[in-house]
């Protein structure tokens, strides 16, 4: 195209818009607007919100900022404020209840808000009590339980609260939640429950134990074993101590307990050697002969033998000659015991149990006066493994936990009887049998 037609070209569009000039803006049409804010009330749905907005504002706190004296440096007040927090803090660290209302009902465990915790055997003897423990604390708890030795009875009082969960699961297979802290207490504890399935038992103990530290580890949570003072065996040290390492039979009818114990142990300490000591903690409990309400009514353990056989007017059986000994806490003392360990820093592990000491003559004769004192005694050759000599070493929990039990035997013991004899019987005391 030559130089000519493209003149032609642009000579023909400049034509075309000759004479254009831009529309002229028009002012806002004011009568318009109004007439749409008065149309429908509109007008004073805006007034409403302005005024609920100015109402909302005006009450809020006003946020005082720190007035500088003139003698004061802006750079000289940071530092002076630090301190005083700093000082605040660790009063606060030495005494929790310094700056609680007087009165007021801190429960054990200070914290900002509900945990959620799972209790694995929750609706055993021991569990049962933590639970109520827990519960009562204000805290969210999940009973994890598949009954072999639990009851639902023990529990059934908490259904109905939302801040109750009841799983029926063994803790053999893996469990999947989202959790805070992990009370593991999931374990037949008497003999005859334990010996009744050996290879379970000690199935409980590894695998059990593997399961609940593996959901520990992936969700962060703090993690309490539940050991027990069978570790020790039949001691050579009297009493026994956290750092004795124990006298254990390996081949012997109780070693599926006692040696998965013991390997639970060993479990707990080698996950808390090797995971991050920012967001994984670990807690070791040996607890020693423990009694109270909802204790099994045939379960094999001597307590709650000898009080069933008094209540049913049968003979107390003695196995041996009766001068083994054993030590005895109450329930409530080990759950305060527990949940101290739990809350504290030091990992353990840590004896639980009541120093008092009774051979099974005097513990017999102690049952004689709370149920009847009619009662008989037959004696029975002992059993295999049957530790002679059993009594905890406390000095750790006093130092540690500044915990020592409370409830002494005779009397705590008038509680279980009461409770075994409604069991039993359907009546509490003061009824006639």
């Amino acid at each position: 195209m030559d130089v000519q037609s493209l003149n032609h070209q642009r000579s023909e569009i400049q034509s075309q818009y000759e004479g254009y000039t831009p529309k002229p803006s028009k002012p806002w049409p004011w009568s318009t607007t109004i007439s749409y804010l008065l149309r429908e009330q509109r007008l004073l749905f805006v007034l409403v919100g302005v005024a609920i907005a100015t109402l909302f504002f005006s009450v809020q706190p006003e946020v005082r900022k720190p007035i500088l004296q003139p003698e004061t440096k802006a750079n000289d007040f940071v530092p002076k404020f630090s301190s005083q927090m700093l000082a605040v803090r660790s009063q606060v660290s030495a005494d929790p209840m310094a700056f609680v209302r007087p009165g007021a009902k801190i429960p054990l465990g200070l914290k900002r808000k509900p945990l959620r915790i799972v209790v694995t055997g929750g609706a055993g003897f021991v569990g049962s009590h933590l639970v109520d423990r827990l519960l009562a604390r204000g805290d969210n708890v999940i009973v994890v339980d598949n009954f072999f030795t639990g009851r639902k009875e023990n529990v059934v009082h908490h259904i109905g609260n939302p801040r109750f969960e009841l799983i029926r699961h063994d803790v053999v297979e893996p469990l999947l939640l989202e959790v805070d802290q992990i009370y593991h207490l999931a374990c037949p504890a008497s003999p005859v429950h334990y010996k009744f399935n050996p290879v379970k038992t000690i199935k409980t103990n590894v695998m059990g134990t593997l399961n609940m530290l593996g959901l520990a580890k992936r969700v962060g949570a703090r993690f309490l074993l539940t050991s027990t003072s069978e570790v020790y065996g039949d001691p050579l040290e009297h009493p026994q101590k956290e750092e004795y390492w124990g006298h254990v039979n390996p081949i012997g009818v109780r070693s599926c307990y006692d040696e998965g114990k013991r390997v639970a142990e060993t479990l707990t300490m080698d996950y808390n050697r090797g995971a991050s000591v920012e967001v994984f903690y670990v807690r070791i409990a040996r607890i020693f002969n423990t009694y109270g309400p909802r204790m099994g009514i045939d379960d094999g353990r001597v307590v709650s033998n000898f009080v069933a056989q008094a209540l049913r007017k049968e003979p107390m059986t003695i196995y041996g000659d009766g001068k083994q000994t054993r030590s005895f806490q109450y329930v409530a003392d080990l759950v305060e015991g527990l949940m101290r360990l739990m809350e504290g820093e030091h990992i353990g592990p840590v004896n639980l149990g009541n120093p008092g000491e009774f051979t099974m003559l005097e513990l017999a004769e102690v049952v004689r006066e709370t149920v009847d004192p009619q009662a008989k005694t037959e004696f029975r050759p002992n059993t295999e493994d049957d530790p002679h000599k059993r009594k905890p070493d406390i000095t750790r929990a006093k130092k540690f936990l500044g915990w020592e039990p409370k409830i002494s035997l005779r009397e705590g013991l008038p509680l279980m009887v009461d409770d075994f004899r409604r069991r039993l019987f359907g009546k509490s005391k003061g009824s006639s049998l």
